[in-house]
This record gives structure tokens, sequence and C-alpha cells, in this order.
């Protein structure tokens, strides 16, 4: 029983019941099934042997109607989309959900070209066509080719960030893949005079040097920002997707998907993934930065026109007292899942993560972050904890391994160096 009784007195639980029949009855009758609901929990984690902070945060967690199970993802590039990933990653394993995934040994779906429904495996070609329920690795948004392999129930959204530091982050990242970044010191440099080094005849090579996300919707990221034309892009994506998260306020958008998915809490509680380390990170001076507004001006409209959308359908969501007690409530049960998962405090670099099947990829000159998962957990506990720091590429390998077992696994070399 020293598993059952952690972290919850079953003493003062019985003493807790006594106490609720004492009051009137319609009270009674609500808190003695929820106590009585919260013992048997306790008990089953006993008989489980399962650490009993997974199965607490279910009691109370209700959701109106069934969860929204077809789900595409547009998954843009240094954007925290990594981490959404892994919350859509976690959801197909544990409900035994199908993912549009790249076909053989690929690990995007066809990046940076525009997105063809034979890119994904099992996606056959003059056959019956075969919808999967979730869709989240990287493409370039093509919508009747997507559709080719979502049903049409699909719930569409994406995430934006400010393109001052989603620019910082690919500048670092892709430095060494990108051509326009490849002879300059520093993004600074870079921004003060752009077009020395942009050459807009090489096309794809240089998605990620200009305008990105734009690029990652499927629309041209050389285009001159004229008002008519912007305009109509964003009612393109305003009729295409129902949600448009924004990086820099994660949490308050894991709560409004949340609730417009009716997924339950630990559905969108994750860890950071991707990030980098502090030392990898620059700040750019104040004319850079508005250079980079001017430069990725189309992506500078996106994000300014969705910010203000994301906080409209906020409000209307939830009042400002429900938003704060949503956010605490998720930022808590983070708190809890790293308390219970993490062997360290802080994410450590790729060198310090002892599992070599949970090291991030590195690119570039950024330093990407993992995590060490704790020693001695269950095996329903270690596995949870590792769906939830397991880097994207290892995982969709995983998911590949397990809705194609005929098929040769994903071969992820840079685990291997």
């Amino acid at each position: 029983m020293d598993r059952v009784g952690k972290g919850v007195g079953s003493r003062g639980s019985f003493r807790a019941l006594y106490s609720v029949l004492k009051g009137s009855s319609a009270h009674r009758c609500f808190w003695a099934v929820l106590l009585l609901l919260a013992l048997a929990v306790l008990l089953l984690a006993g008989v489980m042997h399962v650490d009993v902070r997974l199965l607490m945060p279910q009691l109370g967690d209700q959701v109106d109607g069934p969860p929204v199970t077809n789900v595409m993802f547009l998954k843009t590039h240094k954007t925290a989309s990594s981490t959404v990933l892994n919350i859509l990653f976690r959801f197909v394993e544990t409900h035994n959900l199908s993912a549009a995934l790249p076909a053989g040994g690929r690990f995007h779906l066809g990046y940076p070209w525009l997105f063809l429904a034979r890119y994904v495996e099992g996606a056959e070609q003059g056959g019956p066509e075969r919808r999967f329920n979730i869709m989240c690795n990287h493409l370039r948004f093509n919508p009747p080719e997507v559709q080719k392999v979502m049903p049409n129930d699909t719930f569409y959204f994406s995430i934006l960030r400010n393109p001052v530091f989603q620019l910082e982050s690919s500048f670092v990242y892709y430095k060494s893949h990108v051509p326009a970044f490849r002879n300059v010191t520093s993004l600074d440099a870079f921004l003060a005079s752009p077009w020395a080094y942009y050459n807009q005849s090489l096309g794809l090579s240089n998605a990620y040097a200009r305008n990105s996300m734009w690029f990652d919707l499927g629309f041209d990221n050389d285009a001159p920002p004229k008002e008519d034309y912007v305009r109509a892009r964003l009612l393109d994506v305003e009729r295409r997707f129902q949600l448009l998260l924004i990086a820099e306020h994660f949490d308050e958008s894991m709560v409004l998907l949340r609730r417009l998915l009716r997924w339950r809490l630990d559905d969108v509680v994750a860890f950071r993934l991707n990030a980098r380390s502090r030392h990898s990170v620059t700040s750019l001076s104040p004319a850079g930065q508005e250079r980079a507004k001017h430069w990725c001006a189309l992506d500078w409209r996106l994000y300014q026109h969705f910010n203000r959308t994301f906080w409209a359908r906020l409000s209307a969501e939830l009042s400002p007292r429900r938003l704060r007690s949503e956010v605490a409530r998720l930022r808590e049960r983070r708190r809890e899942l790293a308390a219970l998962c993490l062997q360290d405090s802080e994410p450590k670099n790729k060198s310090q993560i002892t599992d070599f099947r949970l090291r991030p990829y590195q690119s570039g000159r950024a330093d990407i972050m993992g995590y060490n998962v704790k020693p001695g957990l269950d095996n329903q506990t270690l596995q949870t904890c590792q769906r939830m720091v397991m880097p994207e590429l290892q995982y969709m390998a995983h998911l590949y391994t397990l809705q194609f077992p005929d098929k040769p696994p994903k071969n992820i070399a840079f685990l291997e160096a």
C-alpha cells in the first residue's frame, strides 16, 4: 500500500468522506461519488503499480463531447512546433490512431516542395484512398493534396511566432544549410544588406531566409507585400485553418487548443522540445529588429493579423478569470510531471543525454537541448515520461515501426555517431 498512499493520505480521504456525508443531500451525493472515485483511483494505482500522480488529474477533467481525433497541424519552422508535434504523436499512440507519416526512408512530407499525397506512407496511388487521423510532419501546405489523405471533418491548425525571433532562430539553426546565411557573420550584418547575400534565383534552398512561415503556408515568400495580395492570402488562411496558435503565448494556446479539440489536460501538457541552449541565442539590435520586420514583411503581416484573431478567439471562449485558472492548472501539471519524470531540473545538451534514443538532432551552431528521464520508474510511468521527452525524429520513426511493422524501419544515422 506504500505506492497507493503516495501523495494522498488514505486515512485523510476517509475522514473527508465522513465529513461530506454530514452535509446536504445534493452535496453529499456529488462529493461522495467524487471521493469514492478518488479512492478507486488510488486502489487501481496500487494494483497496477502505477504512480498515482499519473492518474489523479483525470478526476474532474471532464470535457463536453467526444474528443476530436482528425487533426492536421501545419508544422511551421522554428515556432515551438516540435513541442506541438510531440503532443500530437503522443495522442496518436495513446489513442491507437493513425498518422500520415513520410514514406520510405524520408523524414518529412516532401518539404520544401509543395505537398503531394504520394509522400505519405500507405497512400497508394491508383488504389482506394486511405485516410489518416493525424498529420503533423513538416510539409509545404497544398490543400487539394492534403485533402486526399485527411478526412472531411479534419480540424486544421498551425502555429506562428514573431518573425523577428523566428528569423534569428532560423539563422543559427540553418546557417550551414541556407546559401543566404553561409557567408555572413551575423544576422545583423545580413539584414543590413540582405540582397548582397540573398539570391532570389536559388528559390527553395533559401526558403528559411525570408518569410518562411508564409512559404510553409504554400505562398510565394518573395512576393511584394502589396495590400490586396496580402489581404487575399490572409483570407485564404482563415478559410483553411480553424486556429492559428501563437508561440509567444504557448500555454494560452494549449488551453484554447484543448478546449476546441475537447482533449484531456494531460493530452496537451508538454515539455519544451528542440529548444536551443541560452548561449545559442543572440538578440538583434533594435535597428536589426526593424529591418527584420521589413525583410520578412509578409510574415510580419501574417503574425500581426493572427495574433489579433487569436486573442479575440480566446476571449470569446474563456473569461479572463477562467483563462488564468486554466493556464495555472496547465503549468502546475507540467511541474508535477517534470518532478515525476525528469532527472535534472534543467534540460541538457546532447552529450549529457545518457539514453541515446532520446538525444536531439544537432544542426548548425544551435546547441539543441534534451532531457534525461529519472531511473527506477515503473514501466507505465517510464513509457509516459519517455514519450514526453522523445525528439521528433525518433518519435516519428517509432510510430512508423508501430504503424508499418512490415516496412524497413527508419534509419536515424546521427544516433549511431
